[in-house]
């Protein structure tokens, strides 16, 4: 791969064909082809399929043809090597799928964690496990959902309770989760286990991030438990808590090095978080297209659209402003994942875009609903459901203020206050 680049020079993905050109921002052919794919592909779900599409929100069915087509379009493939059946295209390109996806009113879904799962596959694991479940992933016969969160450590990973202990060649798991998104759709689950404990992980050269191990497990093994958690609205997939009693997995299921999961593990998260800034850069497209072309149309006062008078134009020039500031940042991240930039550093800046892009789209979305009023509280509108989906995305996968401590600490310097 190529050194890192400075922050000034951007992406050849970016770059039009030549030398390399620093700030240039437009988009490749095959980017732009790729883009416009996935929109013809998704049009008849917001046409003459939108009933489907609302049943897989309301009562969490996720079509199987539609999982077909992200297959079909690559977007599956797209952080899998070609030997494994993947194009190896980059986070950029995806991000950019995603992004097209939301914008269309679209949840992407339990693609999210199958492809941040399919990006710590490809970077982590042995030859014998990629071979056993990237293409599978890529041709769309394999799901994946990622198993992290515990009742008591949830943000703080580190404290997490859930046991592999080695026993001859398997690893006995016992333990839970909670908040595992899509685990009854999916067919293998990415499993953050503590393999030494705390106290003895403490004593190592590695303090904390010693001591988790990452696992593949069959979400229909032996001795799992699932029960449903009731939410107060539906986002196509259930949220599950998992009990997972005397678990075997085999030891060959390891991805990564024993006790090394803390760092493996950031070739999750960090494409979790750029995903899901582009989720809400597309939900912010939406919301902003939905609301002018309403402005544009609704007159009030005599012949006036209400879209000339500033107070409906002035707030959605703002989050048009916004979306584009959090937009830049979202694809910048998504570029420094492909270079392989430091962990750290792409840490920071899938961070922060997921924090920008969040506060973009929850902007967005409360903007659309106060131009349309009473209009956009329909279900055909659809923007109470990007309300939720929008603050969840501020919470989940990381909050606002953890993500602003780490802000402070790894790009700022100052103590660490937790």
């Amino acid at each position: 791969m190529c050194s890192p680049a400075p922050p000034v020079s951007f992406t050849p993905y970016l770059l039009n064909s030549g030398g390399p050109v620093s700030l240039n921002f437009n988009l490749s052919e095959e980017n732009n082809m790729l883009v416009d794919a996935v929109g013809e592909a998704m049009k008849p779900w917001t046409n003459e399929r939108k009933a489907e599409l609302q049943d897989m929100v309301d009562n969490s069915v996720f079509p199987e043809e539609m999982w077909q087509t992200f297959a079909d379009l690559g977007l599956l493939g797209c952080l899998v090597p070609e030997q494994y059946g993947g194009t190896d295209v980059g986070l950029l390109p995806l991000a950019l799928g995603f992004e097209k996806i939301a914008a269309m009113g679209i949840s992407p879904n339990i693609l999210l964690v199958t492809c941040m799962d399919a990006a710590c596959l490809a970077r982590n694991a042995s030859d014998a496990i990629k071979e056993q479940y990237l293409p599978g992933i890529v041709d769309g016969s394999t799901k994946f959902c990622f198993a992290i969160t515990e009742a008591d450590a949830g943000t703080n990973s580190f404290n997490m309770k859930t046991r592999a202990d080695l026993e001859g060649d398997h690893y006995v798991i016992n333990g839970s989760k909670t908040y595992i998104s899509g685990v009854e759709t999916a067919d293998y689950m990415l499993l953050v286990a503590r393999t030494t404990s705390k106290e003895e992980s403490a004593k190592t050269d590695m303090g904390q991030y010693h001591g988790l191990t990452l696992f593949v497990v069959p979400t229909d093994a032996p001795g799992i438990e699932k029960h449903l958690i009731p939410i107060g609205f539906n986002e196509g997939v259930g949220q599950y808590t998992l009990f997972f009693d005397n678990v075997m997995v085999p030891a060959d299921q390891v991805v990564g090095q024993v006790d090394m999961g803390a760092l493996v593990m950031f070739n999750s998260l960090n494409p979790e978080r750029i995903l899901a800034a582009a989720m809400c850069s597309g939900m912010s497209q939406y919301c902003l297209e939905v609301a002018a072309d309403y402005a544009k149309d609704r007159k009030v006062f005599k012949d006036t659209p209400i879209g000339a008078y500033q107070g409906i134009a002035h707030p959605l020039a703002m989050c048009k402003a916004e979306h584009e500031a959090a937009r830049m940042t979202m694809l910048k991240a998504a570029w420094a994942f492909d270079e392989h930039w430091d962990a750290a550093k792409v840490g920071s800046l899938a961070n922060m875009s997921k924090l920008l892009n969040s506060e973009s789209a929850i902007h967005s979305v409360d903007v659309a609903m106060e131009t349309l009023g009473g209009s956009a509280f329909t279900k055909e509108q659809g923007l109470l459901n990007l309300w939720n989906g929008a603050r969840l995305l501020k919470t989940a996968p990381v909050s606002k203020e953890m993500i602003l401590n780490f802000i402070a600490e790894w790009e700022l310097g100052l103590p660490k206050s937790y």
